[in-house]
């Protein structure tokens, strides 16, 4: 029985996101969405909004858990019993940031497996990174996120079209 790891900043969730939890779901008998706090990366959203959010866009899978962490993700992963970190690869730029960050996560807990999942066609060139700003400029991002997210997202911009 292998638990997967998702880890992410989720600074909103995606429906590329979504796409890869589900097919993760099916793979695994447990999948959880590891938030990650990243203050540095000073997210829109704080880590309880950010794991609220993933818990409701994916609420429609069962043998999903939502969990926010400011440790190390080694540890973390450690610690919830993982033996599988997944990761989304959208495009061949995402590759070597993705493939060093798997290296050492090999030296960090040699135990873990790196896995790698590229979205449906029509997800892959979803980032929150896009979302955030076509939101933020008023634009419509309801093709991208669930409506919980996109609800959150006009809350943080009320110019935001419907």
């Amino acid at each position: 029985m292998h638990t997967v790891i998702y880890p992410g900043t989720f600074d909103p969730i995606t429906k590329g996101h979504g796409d890869l939890v589900a097919r993760a779901a099916r793979l695994f008998p447990k999948v959880i969405i590891a938030v990650a706090d990243s203050p540095k990366k000073k997210p829109l959203f704080d880590l309880k909004d950010r794991v609220r959010l993933a818990e409701e866009a994916t609420a429609h899978i069962p043998n999903i858990e939502v969990c926010g962490f400011n440790n190390l993700l080694a540890d973390f992963a450690i610690d919830k019993g993982a033996t599988v970190l997944l990761r989304g690869l959208r495009a061949v730029s995402d590759f070597e940031y993705e493939f060093q960050l798997a290296n050492m996560n090999r030296v960090l807990a040699p135990e873990l497996e790196s896995l790698f999942l590229t979205p449906a066609e029509q997800y892959s060139y979803i980032s929150s990174t896009l979302v955030r700003e076509i939101a933020s400029l008023g634009g419509d991002v309801t093709k991208f996120v669930e409506p919980c997210v996109g609800e959150a997202l006009k809350q943080r911009f009320p110019s935001m079209a419907n």
